[in-house]
């Protein structure tokens, strides 16, 4: 039987690829690579800017149950929570508790569809303050998923020690990096990608 591989990316606007003149982002550049190994796949990038965990909590489902209806191995990328962590009116639009019981409800009403997924931690921003705060979402966004046996791909270490991040999220808009930037994010995640399709 022919592999009809079908993957929809949710989440934010690092999802999306916002700052990316190239307008791929990384979701963008993974799909090339693995139509480059030899892998066909459709890809739907449901990535849309400003939302919280919750925001993606209240239309995830309803949208991929539309997209992934044929196929035969029908997958979810999941990232989030650079927006969870923003602060307004002087605290974090959603609590680390709260994020954290948001991606547990998504990974079980995955499990219930039957669809494989893969979650890709939230990348530093230029503001240190939340970084700290990411930081800590990150672990335990790390821990959810290990409890639910889902891959997890940090991504947040790394890319604070990565002088290009850096340079082009400070030279950007605060939070989103440029082409360079998404190659470095696309280079960490590329690995855990990989092993995680040859997984059926």
């Amino acid at each position: 039987m022919i592999r009809d591989l079908r993957v929809c990316f949710v989440g934010d606007s690092f999802v999306l690829g916002v700052g990316d003149p190239r307008c791929l982002g990384w979701v963008g550049r993974l799909a090339a690579r693995t139509c480059a190994d030899g892998q066909p796949l459709t890809t739907y990038n449901l990535g849309v800017r400003r939302q919280t965990s919750v925001d993606i909590l209240a239309r995830w489902r309803a949208e991929c149950l539309l997209r992934l209806r044929d196929g035969n191995d029908l997958r979810v990328v999941m990232s989030f929570g650079v927006n969870d962590t923003t602060e307004e009116n002087g605290r974090p639009r959603v609590t680390p508790e709260r994020s954290a019981a948001t991606l547990t409800r998504m990974l079980d009403q995955a499990a219930g569809q039957g669809w494989r997924v893969l979650v890709v931690g939230p990348p530093p921003v230029d503001d240190d303050a939340q970084n700290v705060r990411l930081a800590s979402l990150d672990d335990a966004f790390a821990r959810t998923c290990r409890e639910a046996g889902v891959p997890y791909v940090a991504v947040q270490s790394s890319l604070r020690k990565s002088a290009v991040w850096t340079r082009e999220v400070r030279t950007g808009d605060g939070a989103h990096p440029g082409s360079a930037g998404y190659d470095e994010i696309t280079a960490l995640i590329t690995p855990r990608w990989r092993a995680w399709l040859t997984v059926t």
